[in-house]
């Protein structure tokens, strides 16, 4: 990393937030690290050391081949974070440096329940494990359960129904779920709960194509390129029902996302906290909502919009399929760690790209960007909270899920290592 982008990084870390916050930032840092020494999480522990050793030196050796391997690891994994809720969601992860850990296991999260939907029955259909299937299930009519009167779905983990407040990307991946399990089951509940969360998403969208209602766990700003993932089952679920109000909503959130999309392929207002400089995690959000609806809809700009947005991010991954956790709008790295989830998503991005496009170079780059993430799963860990499972951040007390295992890192993970073995190549 070159002088003057450290002094960048280090210099934005100052400005972006009053002496408070910092210190409020910097205290919780340092009671996870001491959380960590806790007799109770050695395994964690040595994990973190590890890794960091790695990272200080640039000693992690990517990992070829072991796909099915890994992604069996991780499918069960998901299915132990389900397990370990009073419910049928799944836990938003594991997480045992947190202040009240109990067991680890964080409550369920409504938002990323949604779209492991679909990433289990696609494991299920695709290793024969009908397991899975009846999990996914469970999983898609608990969410019509605990759905908002709107339609919509809540915002955070899950809560009490008094304390529920909307939030319009959490229902498009709920949506997702809906979509998925609707192809496979014929429970009205589902049926019900997909036209009640794509009603609600047609609703909150502005003129401008943009959805409004972002939620209160994020920074406001009226736009969220981001959103723009919630066209992708919108549109979906259009083409089910025959009923083209919902693909055309679909149509005009992308558009409005590729309104946002400068000349170098970065997007603007794409963040949840720093629009400045965006997570990779809302990077590879955007990317797949404008890819997947250019593939269903024929519409070549999208995928061109996409191929914008990606290419930048590939130019700068190192030899080892290494790439930083947030960039600023000249492409410049804005983080010096990497946030996990968002490689696996440029990696699924990457697989949809070879498809569509036939270019070899995206299945290349994907392929590397996934051997360096089977490197950060620990498969032979005796806590089973961690084995299998994909960090938030590399080293793992860095920015991103600082500390732990969200559930989305491992759901991304899994969705990359699938479609990694659909186009293995000798």
């Amino acid at each position: 990393m070159k002088l003057r982008t450290v002094y960048r990084i280090l210099a934005d870390s100052y400005k972006e937030s009053s002496w408070r916050e910092k210190y409020w930032r910097w205290r919780a840092s340092f009671e996870r690290w001491l959380r960590l020494l806790r007799p109770s999480n050695r395994h964690l522990a040595a994990v973190a050391a590890r890794e960091h050793v790695r990272f200080l030196f640039k000693a992690g050796r990517p990992i070829e081949g072991e796909t099915r391997l890994r992604a069996k690891a991780a499918a069960e994994w998901l299915a132990r974070g389900q397990d370990a809720t009073p419910d049928d969601g799944v836990s938003a992860g594991y997480f045992p440096c947190d202040k009240d850990a109990g067991n680890g296991w964080r409550p369920s999260y409504p938002e990323t329940t949604g779209y492991i939907i679909p990433t289990l029955l696609e494991y299920a259909e695709r290793y024969e494990v009908p397991e899975m299937r009846d999990r996914a299930l469970r999983m898609a009519i608990w969410e019509s359960e605990i759905q908002m009167d709107t339609g919509a779905v809540q915002a955070g983990l899950l809560c009490q129904e008094g304390e529920r407040t909307a939030a319009v990307f959490n229902t498009g991946m709920v949506l997702q779920g809906y979509v998925a399990a609707m192809s496979v089951s014929p429970d009205a509940r589902i049926r019900t709960g997909a036209r009640r969360a794509a009603n609600f998403l047609v609703a909150d969208q502005g003129e401008d194509g943009h959805f409004r209602t972002h939620g209160p766990f994020v920074v406001y700003e009226r736009i969220k390129t981001y959103n723009c993932l919630c066209a992708w089952p919108l549109y979906l679920f259009g083409q089910m029902t025959g009923e083209n109000h919902y693909e055309n909503a679909a149509i005009r959130s992308v558009e409005a996302a590729v309104r946002e999309q400068k000349e170098n392929g970065w997007f603007a207002h794409n963040c949840l906290v720093r629009s400045m400089s965006p997570l990779l995690h809302t990077i590879g959000y955007t990317l797949q909502g404008v890819l997947e609806v250019g593939a269903l809809t024929g519409r070549g700009d999208f995928v061109d919009a996409a191929r914008r947005g990606i290419d930048p991010i590939l130019a700068r991954i190192s030899s080892d399929g290494f790439s930083h956790g947030r960039y600023y709008s000249d492409w410049d790295p804005a983080s010096f760690s990497s946030c996990l989830t968002g490689n696996a998503q440029i990696a699924v991005v990457c697989y949809r790209l070879f498809e569509v496009t036939k270019e070899d170079k995206y299945r290349v780059r994907a392929d590397k960007l996934i051997d360096f993430l089977k490197a950060r799963q620990v498969l032979k860990s005796p806590n089973t909270g961690i084995r299998g499972a994909l960090a938030g951040s590399y080293p793992i007390m860095s920015e991103y899920q600082s500390a732990g295992y969200p559930n989305w890192a491992t759901k991304y993970l899994l969705d990359a290592l699938m479609l990694q073995d659909r186009f293995w190549i000798d």
